[in-house]
C-alpha cells in the first residue's frame, strides 16, 4: 500500500513539473508592457515641450519596449536529400602445413596442420528524406527590448480556441526599425534569428500524439 502511495506521489510530481514548465514556456511569450513614464512637467506654452517627444518627420512605427508591431509570416521551405552506400571487402589466406626433411606431415597420405582462410562481406545501404513546410498568416508583436545598435527583439504568441484544443502561433527575433512598413508591419523574412513554432494543445492534440511507451519503443536506443 506504501509503494502505490508513493508511486502516486511521485507521478503528481512530476505532472506538476511538467505543467509549471508548459506554464514557464508560455510566458515567455507574454506581452512586453512599456515602462511606466515619469510625471510630466507642466508646460510653459511653447511648442516643443521637454519630456515630450514629437516626431514630425517619422512614421509612426514601434520604436520602444512595449509598441506593437504586426509580422506577416510568409514562411515556406522544401529540402530534399538522398544519400547511397555500397562497400565490399574480400579477404583470403592459405596457410601450409610445416615439412619435415623436406617433405609434408601426412597422415594416410594426406597432408596434416596445414590451414585456409577465405573471408568476403558486402553492405548496400540507401536513404532518401524529403520535407517542406508553409505557414502564413498575420501576428502582431510587442517590443521587448531594444539594442544598444537600435535592433529590436519582439516577441509574441496568438492563441485560437477551436472545440476541444487550442492552437497557437509564436515568434521571435530580431528586427531593424529602417524594415518596419508604413503601416507598422514587417515580413517574417527580415526577421533575424527567428524562432517560429506552431502547436496546438487539447483533446484533439493528445490523440495524435504517441504515448511514452510508444516512443520509447521508436526510440534509437531500443537493442533490438
Amino acid at each position: 500500500m506504501s509503494r502505490a502511495l508513493g508511486a502516486l506521489v511521485a507521478a503528481g510530481l512530476l505532472l506538476a513539473g511538467c505543467a509549471a514548465h508548459r506554464l514557464q514556456k508560455e510566458e515567455d511569450f507574454l506581452a512586453t508592457l512599456p515602462e511606466e513614464a515619469e510625471p510630466v512637467p507642466s508646460g510653459n506654452g511653447a511648442i516643443y515641450q521637454a519630456h515630450r517627444e514629437v516626431a514630425l518627420f517619422e512614421n509612426p512605427v514601434a520604436q520602444h519596449v512595449g509598441d506593437v508591431v504586426t509580422i506577416h509570416l510568409v514562411e515556406s521551405t522544401a529540402a530534399q536529400k538522398s544519400s547511397s552506400t555500397t562497400t565490399k571487402k574480400s579477404t583470403s589466406a592459405d596457410l601450409p602445413g610445416p615439412t619435415i626433411l623436406g617433405r609434408p606431415v601426412t597422415v594416410h597420405g594426406t597432408q596434416i596442420l596445414g590451414a585456409s582462410l577465405d573471408h568476403k562481406s558486402a553492405f548496400d545501404g540507401s536513404g532518401d528524406s524529403a520535407q517542406s513546410n508553409q505557414l502564413s498568416g498575420d501576428i502582431t508583436v510587442t517590443v521587448a527590448k531594444r539594442l544598444a545598435n537600435g535592433n529590436l527583439l519582439v516577441r509574441g504568441q496568438k492563441w485560437i480556441a477551436i472545440n476541444q484544443g487550442k492552437e497557437y502561433v509564436r515568434i521571435q527575433g530580431l528586427i531593424r526599425p529602417i524594415d518596419i512598413q508604413p503601416d507598422n508591419t514587417i515580413l517574417s523574412t527580415k526577421v533575424a534569428d527567428a524562432s517560429i513554432s506552431y502547436g496546438a494543445r487539447g483533446a484533439l492534440a493528445d490523440a495524435n500524439a504517441q504515448s511514452w511507451l510508444s516512443r520509447f519503443f521508436n526510440s534509437p536506443w531500443l537493442p533490438f
